[in-house]
């Protein structure tokens, strides 16, 4: 029996049009200029721009205009169907995390039982155990007044600790479900989302080890700053019980249970890759584990556990709990504008045929469709500064090639083009931005720290990512 297929499968009511190759080649060129010089050059938010650039692609492939946006709202609703419930349902997760204390309690607990020399380290694992349910913004403001505190207690330098804690957010939001990237992509490319995560974590670890505190050393030596007084200017750590409407907890939840909520979906989505690897789904308890592991139900199953660990078990009444979850929705609005139109903009690609069209030049000149999807995708990110843009045009130029791969090519295949889609992050990212202020470093000091540790941290992953196309 085969992985379980893509998360909804998109289709479009609009039939491919019968334009030459040339044609399909200029409309994918067009469409992609469109998007980038939009969103570099007028500052357009990538939802409008990714809209627009479909339309462009449509009409120079050579779609009726009556059909123009016929295959785009196709795949937009798709894809928010399949991988949007799944962001909203991590949103809550993550949301009822940091406002309960529970992330705060795991942060403290391993600064409290870590060596003074090891707290590098320390903050490479805290970033990467808050990152699996935290988008990367989120964690950013959760973890940097932490790091300043650190770089205090320790009198160093807070590249030290601070690029550790980066690399580990960046390599969770570029390689792992259920970030919207990875999700996106295994959605465009029909990967399995279990399989997916379990070699995103395996590419994830030794990836963040040498981009995180590995790399750490010899940037403290090339950037010097001084050990922070203060944490002024830095916005504070979010309170353990900070709520809506003064809705503080009674009391916070343990570590165990902290952590336990944390990699529930994992182990569950895990659960059930292993249990069709070993062909095991009809058995009985292969069909619980199959059906506990399906992405919905199991973070459906994970916000349900974490309104009672974070919510009722922390004394907070039903009311509180109801207003906390709709107010982890408004901070994913946009995020959800940009995924569904990226996937309406895979499957513009698609449909038009110039997927295929690409997907061909790729083969015909000799290039690993793992090393052509990062290409894609680095190149793209590095034009629009978003590793989001970058993972749905490379995910949609790369389908193609996906359907005939085997599951587990195709799941290196979603990590390739996550590596490639934070590549090179510089002054067209907000996330430079976001860094640059919170060190209160110059421009030429964050392109020190920040890009080149995030130009590290693709190239690591891509040579593992092939590393394990070789062996796999």
């Amino acid at each position: 029996m085969p992985l379980s297929p893509t998360l909804v499968p998109a289709a479009a009511d609009a039939a491919a049009p019968a334009a030459s190759t040339p044609q399909l080649v200029v409309a994918a060129v067009a469409g992609i200029a469109v998007i980038v010089a939009l969103i570099v050059w007028l500052k357009m938010h990538p939802f409008l721009a990714l809209v627009l650039g479909s339309g462009v692609l449509a009409l120079a492939a050579g779609i009726g205009l009556g059909d123009t946006f016929t295959s785009f709202t196709a795949g937009l609703g798709s894809t928010v169907a399949g991988v949007g419930v799944l962001i909203a349902l991590g949103a809550i997760i993550g949301k009822l995390l940091i406002d309960s204390g529970g992330a705060d309690r795991i942060v403290d607990t391993i600064l409290d039982r870590t060596p003074a020399q090891r707290l590098p380290w320390a903050m490479a694992l805290i970033a990467f155990v808050v990152g699996i349910p935290l988008f990367f913004e989120v964690g950013v403001v959760l973890l940097i007044p932490v790091v300043m505190i650190v770089a205090r207690r320790l009198r160093s330098n807070p590249v030290l600790v601070g690029i550790p804690a980066l690399a580990g957010l960046s390599a969770l939001h570029g390689l792992v479900p259920p970030h919207p990237g990875p999700l996106l992509a295994i959605d465009a490319l029909g990967a399995n989302l279990g399989l997916t995560l379990g070699l995103g974590l395996l590419v994830a670890v030794p990836t963040v080890v040498v981009a995180g505190p590995l790399l750490a050393i010899p940037l403290t030596r090339w950037v010097r700053l001084a050990p922070p007084d203060t944490v002024l200017g830095v916005p504070e750590a979010p309170v353990a019980g900070d709520a809506p409407d003064g809705a503080t907890p009674a009391r916070t939840p343990s570590f165990g249970v902290s952590v336990l909520v944390v990699l529930l979906p994992v182990v569950l989505m895990l659960a059930r890759s292993v249990t069709e690897i070993a062909g095991a789904e009809d058995t009985g308890y292969g069909t619980v584990l199959t059906f506990l592991g399906e992405p919905l139900v199991a973070l459906l199953l994970t916000s349900l556990v974490a309104l009672v660990a974070f919510g009722t078990g922390t004394g907070r009444t039903r009311a509180q709990l109801g207003d906390l979850v709709g107010s982890s929705f408004a901070p994913i609005a946009g995020i959800l504008l940009i995924v569904g139109a990226g996937g309406g903009f895979k499957q513009t690609l698609v449909d038009s045929g110039v997927g295929d069209v690409i997907a061909s030049g790729i083969a015909e000149a000799g290039i690993t469709p793992l090393l052509a999807g990062w290409l894609v995708a680095a190149l793209i990110r590095v034009a629009t500064g978003s590793a989001t843009v970058a993972t749905i045009t490379a995910a949609g130029i790369m389908a193609p090639l996906a359907a005939g791969l085997d599951p587990t090519q195709a799941a290196l295949l979603v990590l390739a083009v996550g590596a490639g889609s934070v590549f090179l992050s510089h002054v067209n990212d907000a996330g430079f931005w976001l860094v640059k202020e919170y060190f209160g470093m110059t421009v030429g000091q964050t392109f020190k720290t920040w890009t080149l540790m995030e130009s590290v941290l693709s190239v690591v992953a891509l040579v593992v990512v092939l590393a394990l196309g070789a062996v796999l």
